[in-house]
């Protein structure tokens, strides 16, 4: 077996034409063909060769998209650093070095790309980092179709109800300049009442937390329908809060009247810091502002479960507003969070899990390292046997 990192020369010629040759076969390219494309175009660029990694779907491993190398970990590998921290690491390597280029599709974290060349300089880093940007987008595009890649990212056997219900999900983490969304979800091979979905519309971050009843394949459609109801609201022109709801409780009642759900729906104006949000029978939001929780900031009345209020004859959804500090963040969550227990019966708790955002927030992890690794932290506390889905949902607003 060749080793792909081998040096092909220190020549840092750019062949033009045959970049361009690259970059417009990319487009037909099938993602098996990914790894060769990647080291042909590392080639035209005057490196020498690259090496695709992405996360698995628990972000515990980093796995080669070359299927004759191993996968190296997240936590405790030069990779897995680059993974984490959102930045280049370069290493030495036998005759050269290698560069670890995240690839990140906007703010989510895909995976990392290695980069083999036989000395560095300004100009190889750039064209390490071009393409890093350049296969971060060709993944992006490929991944919606793909089995192939959707496979390779997995580490177990994944349930028909987390199958259907993973087919909605938005990716991890979406954002602008002024506001970043992200969530993790647990047990990731076997979920089925939880879901989460948020997106960016001008200037407007729409999030959602879903925490449906059962755990089975009615579940996982009572989510999905929800998450398909709120999005064509959306996507039909509808602005306001309670039209989402109402369009989400008019969905389950129609098609799934023996179900429902709770959920959290947020809005926030990422110009204005102005936050609604709708609370359906769920946990209310937490707010975090300069390092504390302020306690019942998001609080508020109680009201029906999705697909309940039509049933019980419910007024209108009450929206209820507030304004955010720069650098608040908004933390949603489903009640299989906090009551997570050990081994002797202990609940994971609520205030070991703010505890734990704020603390690594302070740190200066960014918010889906935070998200990832409090929910490893929820998984290994429960020794890796979740009784309830568990999922989370933050999200931060910084204007400046």
């Amino acid at each position: 077996m060749s080793d792909p990192h081998a040096s092909a020369g220190s020549d840092t010629a750019v062949d033009e034409n045959r970049l361009e040759e690259l970059i417009i076969e990319a487009q037909t390219a099938l993602p098996v063909e990914l790894p060769a494309l990647a080291n042909r175009c590392a080639a035209a660029l005057g490196l020498d060769t690259a090496l695709i990694y992405l996360a698995d779907l628990q972000q515990r491993l980093l796995i080669p998209l070359d299927e004759t190398f191993e996968p190296l970990p997240v936590d405790g590998s030069s990779a897995g650093w680059a993974y984490r921290t959102v930045s280049p690491r370069v290493v030495d390597a036998d005759d050269g070095l290698i560069v670890w280029m995240p690839l990140i599709d906007c703010a989510e974290r895909l995976g990392v790309l290695a980069v083999r060349t036989s000395s560095l300089d300004g100009a190889r880093m750039r064209r390490s980092r071009i393409l890093a940007h350049l296969f971060a987008m060709l993944i992006t595009s490929k991944r919606t179709y793909s089995d192939w890649l959707a496979a390779r990212t997995r580490t177990a056997t994944m349930t028909l109800p987390a199958e259907m219900l993973r087919a909605f999900l938005p990716p991890r983490t979406v954002g602008s300049g002024r506001c970043v969304s992200t969530a993790v979800l647990e047990p990731a091979y076997d979920i089925a009442g939880d879901a989460f979905d948020h997106s960016v519309v001008k200037n407007v971050l729409n999030t959602m937390i879903l925490d449906s009843m059962g755990h089975d394949l009615a579940s996982g459609l009572t989510a999905s329908v929800a998450m398909a109801a709120a999005r064509n609201a959306r996507r039909g022109g509808g602005s306001d809060l309670t039209e989402i709801v109402r369009s989400v409780d008019q969905a389950i009642a129609q098609w799934l009247p023996d179900q429902f759900c709770t959920g959290v729906l947020c809005r926030l104006d990422a110009m204005t810091g102005e936050l609604r949000w709708v609370n359906c029978g769920h946990p209310p939001p937490l707010l975090i502002r300069a390092e504390r929780v302020l306690d019942g900031a998001l609080d508020s009345t109680p009201q029906p479960p999705i697909g309940l209020a039509g049933q019980l004859a419910a007024p209108a959804r009450q929206v209820h507003e507030t304004t955010l500090e720069p650098g608040d963040c908004v933390l949603l969550y489903t009640d299989g969070v906090v009551e997570a227990r050990d081994a002797g019966g202990a609940e994971f708790g609520l205030d070991r899990f703010t505890d734990f955002i704020i603390r690594f927030s302070a740190a200066g992890q960014r918010p889906a390292e935070v998200l990832r690794l409090l929910i490893n932290a929820i998984v290994d506390h429960q020794r890796h046997r979740l009784r309830d889905d568990a999922t989370i949902l933050l999200f931060e607003w910084h204007p400046h």
